[in-house]
């Protein structure tokens, strides 16, 4: 396909009826790729292999096809003779490694509903989320078990435990346990009968309060998203020709090293669940460590890594020896589609000029579709956050909700066929976003005439450190829970290792006194680790209000920001 081809054009090509990615329109007129699997299972159906060939490696630990499959039976059918059936939820709470991902498969496969937590959440975090979604089993590691005290304060739930094989009593039964004792040679079940409306997945989602909300999408949303992934890596094949012919030329087969935790879209539907679909070798961090990125990048001959910019800019400045060499050897580099530093884009283009470099902005309640982009589209438009996908429309509306031209900037109002069902247990908040159909994002931006997406901010008061997203609502809560604390603010400011940084302002109450490193270590006690500020400047006198009795928080990150800019500068 010639580069100078219209970009209409090509989609029209690849959405046409002769296409696989032909498209259907329902009565409400929304569109849906006519080709899309069904339903998660099916997904995982489709995809069985019983080979040795390898599918995922986690530390010294490698995971062939037919292992992978033969203990996702196996743990199917132990789910079944506990009870657990179609459409009951199935927690999952652990760092990103092969028995998470069969935990996953294994609920998905009988119909229940898998519902990861974020694992970096505290106890209190944890237990709120499971409250909420009240699952029949929860499947964690050893750290999340100790962290929520072995109790999931959930009648009923059971718990099965990873990386622990002495963990077998009343609280809890461990991994290994289970594939020992039940029979290997077990096949596998016959096919749940479920619809394409039914619930297919709940994933959490940071909000502006102080709880987060379990997103439940029905299983037309997420397999929809998994093939949209398919159409942006065609769109972006026909149109980066040159590139496409370096990369086959380069005969390497593609190896994901995912870093991004797989609790998030971008690392269960654009990497594990992707890697599945396309028989990919799919590499596991235990944790993100630069140096050990580069060890796997070598032993491992990864070839695509999806990151947030942070990480990419800790790998640039990392000091190893086989730093070019890695950044050579990859094919394809993704990133999230908003908040990558220009001089960051800038260097990356400079460094990676034959590879296929994307952008992609989307939302948990989007099942991540919105627009994304790869390759020479994206070198062509490098400030967008890619082409608006053609199973999502995508509206920018003004503050009262009318539809602003192309090119102006308003609030991202979003409207798909993989857009969530709702919040669950939440009908307030799901009226909140979801207006005749319409997901109000909460971000601003922009589109032009050529279907590009571009995004400019955010309504929200959300912080994003390292794709995390932090409520500052939720950090001055915590603060305040303090006895010595009267009052908090938390707001974010530009940080270049980490995008923004968490800064907190505290007035301390009447005749108290506490330390920095004691509210750091107090926090750190009731939220993640990412919630943490880095910095928290504590004051013995009042924080700044209006005469109507409200915090002036423009004021406060004004002149704090000034003073956290030479603390971080000098540390």
């Amino acid at each position: 396909m010639e580069r100078d081809v219209p970009l209409s054009q090509l989609v029209a090509q690849l959405t046409s009826d002769e296409s696989p990615f032909a498209l259907q329109q329902d009565s409400d007129g929304v569109f849906a790729y006519r080709n899309a699997p069904i339903s998660l299972p099916q997904v995982i159906e489709t995809a069985r292999r019983d080979d040795d060939a390898c599918f995922m490696v986690y530390q010294q630990d490698r995971w062939s096809f037919q292992r992978f499959y033969r203990e996702l039976d196996t743990l199917s059918h132990w789910m079944v003779a506990q009870g657990i059936k179609q459409g009951s939820v199935v927690a999952i709470a652990c760092r990103n490694r092969p028995e998470w991902a069969i935990a996953f498969c294994a609920a998905a496969r009988i119909g229940a509903i898998p519902a990861p937590l974020n694992s970096f959440g505290r106890k209190e975090e944890l237990q709120a989320a499971l409250e909420d979604i009240q699952p029949a089993l929860l499947v964690c590691d050893k750290d999340r078990f100790v962290r929520i005290e072995g109790d999931t304060s959930v009648e009923g739930c059971r718990i099965i435990v990873v990386d622990d094989k002495n963990n077998n009593d009343d609280l809890a039964m461990a991994y290994q346990t289970i594939i020992e004792q039940v029979d290997t040679t077990v096949e596998s079940l016959p096919m749940p009968d479920v619809s394409s409306e039914d619930s297919a997945l709940i994933l959490f989602t940071s909000g502006t309060t102080s709880r987060a909300k379990a997103v439940v999408s029905s299983q037309k949303a997420v397999c929809q998203s998994l093939f949209n992934i398919d159409f942006i890596s065609a769109l972006s094949g026909m149109s980066s020709p040159e590139k496409v012919k370096k990369i086959m030329e380069k005969g390497m087969s593609p190896v994901i090293l995912s870093a991004v935790p797989l609790f998030h879209v971008s690392g269960l539907h654009a990497q594990f669940l992707t890697a599945l679909r396309n028989g990919t070798r799919l590499v596991f961090m235990h944790k993100w460590d630069t140096n050990a990125a580069y060890e796997l990048m070598k032993t491992e001959q990864v070839t695509q890594f999806n990151c947030a910019p942070s990480m990419l800019l800790q790998l640039f400045r990392e000091p190893h020896p086989d730093k070019q060499a890695m950044i050579q050897q990859l094919i394809g580099l993704g990133f999230g589609g908003a908040g990558v530093p220009e001089s960051l884009m800038e260097h990356v283009f400079k460094v990676m000029p034959d590879q296929m470099i994307g952008i992609g902005f989307g939302m948990t309640e989007s099942n991540g579709v919105a627009s994304a982009v790869s390759g020479d589209l994206f070198r062509q438009h490098r400030d967008s956050s890619g082409v608006i996908s053609p199973i999502m429309q995508v509206k920018i509306v003004d503050p009262i909700g009318q539809e602003l031209p192309p090119n102006e900037v308003g609030e991202i109002w979003l409207k798909g066929v993989s857009v969530m069902k709702e919040y669950l247990g939440n009908p307030q908040g799901t009226a909140e976003v979801l207006r005749d159909g319409w997901l109000a994002s909460g971000d601003l931006g922009y589109r032009n005439e050529d279907n590009f997406l571009f995004i400019v901010g955010r309504l929200k008061e959300l912080i994003n450190r390292n794709g995390e997203k932090v409520s500052p609502q939720e950090v001055e809560s915590c603060l305040q829970r303090n006895s010595a604390v009267k009052e908090a603010a938390v707001f974010g400011i530009e940080d270049e290792m980490t995008g923004e940084a968490v800064i907190a302002v505290v007035s301390l109450a009447q005749h108290e006194h506490i330390t920095e490193a004691q509210l750091k270590h107090f926090v750190s006690e009731h939220l993640a680790s990412y919630k943490v500020p880095s910095q928290i400047h504590v004051l013995e006198r009042e924080l700044p209000r209006s005469p109507a009795g409200k915090l002036l928080r423009k004021e406060i990150k004004r002149e704090f920001s000034v003073k956290t800019d030479a603390i971080l500068a000098a540390s």
